[in-house]
C-alpha cells in the first residue's frame, strides 16, 4: 500500500460536508456541547476565521482548522481544528506541521480556546506545540472542558 499524500489548502465551503459527515466523535461531542452540529460549527468557523485551511488526504478533505480573531486591538485569537478519524493516522505529520501553521495562525495573537477534558490526544498535541493547558475543568453542555492558551510571544 502506497503512503497517502497529504496537502494543506485554503479551506472552502465545499469541504465542509465531507468532513462533517465523518467528524470524530470527540469533535462532534464538543460541537454539540456548544449548541451546534459539526456542520454548523464548521460553517461558522470558516465564515468567521481570518485564516483557515483544509487538510486533504489523497485529495479528500479530512480536517479543517483556522483562527478567529476575537479582538485585534488586544491581539486575541481563537484557534480551532475539526477533523475525521483519518487525523489519527497522520499524527507524525501533525506534529511536524504544527509549528508552521501555528506561526501563520498566531501572527501577533495570543491564542486561546477550550478542549474536551477527555481529548487526551489533543491535549498532548497542544502541550507539545507550546500551549499551556489549564488543569481547571469547566462544564458546558454536559461536557467537561479545559482551557488552553499560547502567548503571542511563544515560539
Amino acid at each position: 500500500m502506497a503512503p497517502s499524500r497529504i496537502a494543506v489548502v485554503p479551506a472552502e465551503r465545499r469541504h465542509i460536508n465531507t468532513i462533517a459527515n465523518r467528524l470524530r466523535e470527540i469533535d462532534r461531542e464538543e460541537c454539540e456541547a456548544m449548541g451546534r452540529s459539526g456542520k454548523a460549527s464548521l460553517r461558522l468557523a470558516l465564515d468567521t476565521s481570518s485564516k483557515a485551511w483544509t487538510a486533504l488526504v489523497d485529495g479528500k478533505p479530512e480536517a479543517m482548522f483556522g483562527v478567529v480573531v476575537e479582538d485585534l486591538l488586544s491581539g486575541i485569537g481563537t484557534p480551532w481544528f475539526l477533523g475525521t478519524d483519518e487525523v489519527y493516522r497522520h499524527g507524525r505529520e501533525l506534529l511536524a506541521w504544527g509549528p508552521v501553521f501555528l506561526s501563520r495562525l498566531s501572527a501577533g495573537l495570543t491564542l486561546s480556546n477550550c478542549v474536551s477534558a477527555k481529548n487526551r490526544r489533543a491535549i498532548r498535541l497542544l502541550e507539545h506545540w507550546g500551549f499551556e493547558v489549564s488543569s481547571e475543568v469547566l462544564s458546558c453542555g454536559g461536557v467537561e472542558f479545559r482551557r488552553f492558551s499560547r502567548s503571542r510571544d511563544a515560539r
